[in-house]
């Protein structure tokens, strides 16, 4: 039964059947080195070494037995153990995979002995080939995963340390300084969020860990912090944004990366909550170190366009677009700083009304107010009745596209929404195919209103 449950892979029911046959049957040998068989396919090689034991305890001569104890002695490193099963093999009779292994031990020890050599004398990238060569035939032996970490470490590749220490959590028990380790790697590549994964696997194994504890503390507020800076972002709450990337940048002061994340919330935020010259200051700070930041690239072409900077906006656009073709961002963006290029060239209506961009309705109707009250015709004082008329004209096309949310966003991507070419509407001027006219339909003979 226990054989067919085997063959058809359904290990966990297998042992399940094998632990009952060794309660029935505790002098069977041939069920501990089924037991064995089941334990090593699940990968549980500590859990089949006593039942290996246990086989060659009660039958001394069973060779397959003493092999495959050896075997799992030499994969966690314990050469002198496997060097004696294996030798206890060739006493009982010729056997090749016996002296095989035992020749692989003598180059194995020599290997061991000259990775250490290097690892001691600094020569970490051949340290780290050797010990490859060893760990594939001992890939149990958390020493040597531990040693190849630390070459990695000192040789700044983080992310294969990680991989080196990782197996040693399950190849020594209670093993928290792994844990801990893991947690602080991920935390200086700037992950902070498999960070708190990792150190919380440690404290799981004991909550008061003198060296997890702390470290739990600091990076669980750093991830809290960065979570909100970035869901600060997404809403468009950008005080809110600098508010927590400041914070979160005062929470890690050391850690280069999370002042450069930080400052990329900076960046953004100021660019988008409209602190242009910080924005700018910032974004170039962060692309001096970083030519190649696409981010800081569209968030400075973005506070260009918001400072009219139409070309030096393009400029930054284009670069992101040659560095990640297709990306979506930064062709809308080289899109709309294109129009508004044009657009500068022709008529703003922003300037004509001594605004900026970034007026509130309540600016724009003032300002309306104060040149309508100037160059309106039944009110201009002065001998050109002409130009009084083009002005009040381009005064009040200019109220009614920036106090008109619609024709105000299409004027600040670039479109001119009185222009009848773009509009394709086609005949009439700019405004009367619209039905506007700013002297009411009774030549300059009405009320005047400054709404």
């Amino acid at each position: 039964m226990g054989k067919k449950l085997l063959a058809a892979g359904q290990l966990a029911e297998a042992l399940q059947h094998y632990h009952s046959a060794v309660d029935g049957d505790p002098n069977n040998y041939l069920t501990y080195f089924r037991r064995a068989t089941v334990f090593l396919a699940m990968g549980k090689s500590k859990s089949a070494l006593p039942d290996l034991t246990k086989v060659i305890e009660l039958k001394p001569d069973f060779t397959a037995a003493r092999i495959q104890r050896a075997n799992v002695l030499l994969k966690q490193g314990k050469l002198d153990d496997a060097e004696k099963d294996f030798k206890s093999v060739i006493e009982r009779g010729p056997n090749d995979e016996a002296l095989s292994q035992l020749n692989a031990i003598a180059e194995l020890r020599r290997d061991i002995s000259e990775a250490y050599m290097y690892f001691e004398h600094g020569q970490l990238p051949t340290a780290v080939d050797i010990l490859g060569r060893v760990i594939e035939k001992c890939p149990w032996d958390p020493s040597l995963h531990e040693t190849r970490a630390e070459c990695y470490i000192q040789m700044g590749e983080y992310y294969k340390a990680i991989s080196d220490i990782r197996p040693t959590t399950s190849l020594r028990s209670d093993n928290r300084p792994a844990f801990y380790k893991m947690s602080d790697l991920y935390y200086k590549l700037g992950e902070a969020e498999e960070s708190l994964i990792q150190i919380r696997e440690c404290l799981k194994l004991d909550p008061d860990d003198k060296q997890c504890q702390p470290h739990y503390k600091k990076v669980k507020k750093l991830v809290k912090q960065i979570n909100a800076a970035q869901e600060a972002k997404v809403n468009g709450q950008y005080d809110e944004c600098l508010n927590k990337a400041k914070q979160f940048m005062k929470t890690e002061p050391n850690e280069e990366f999370y002042q450069l994340k930080g400052q990329g919330y900076l960046c953004h935020c100021n660019a988008k909550g409209g602190h242009i010259q910080e924005a700018l200051r910032i974004c170039n700070r962060l692309l001096n170190k970083n030519p190649e930041n696409v981010e800081a690239l569209m968030d400075r072409a973005e506070a260009y366009l918001a400072s009219e900077k139409w070309e030096e906006a393009i400029n930054d656009f284009q670069k992101a677009l040659n560095m990640e073709e297709g990306n979506r961002r930064a062709q809308e963006g080289l899109n709309k700083a294109q129009k508004l290029l044009k657009q500068s060239q022709k008529k703003d209506y922003y300037k004509i009304l001594g605004v900026k961009r970034t007026a509130r309705k309540k600016e724009i109707l003032k300002a309306y107010r104060k040149l309508a009250a100037i160059w309106h015709p039944d009110k201009y004082d002065g001998d050109d009745k002409a130009k009084a008329e083009k002005m009040f004209i381009d005064i009040a096309a200019a109220k009614e596209v920036l106090t008109d949310p619609e024709k105000r966003q299409k004027f600040d991507n670039g479109e001119d929404p009185l222009d009848p070419e773009q509009q394709q509407h086609g005949g009439g001027g700019p405004f009367w195919h619209e039905g506007f006219n700013p002297f009411g339909g009774g030549g300059f003979k009405f009320k005047f209103n400054f709404n």
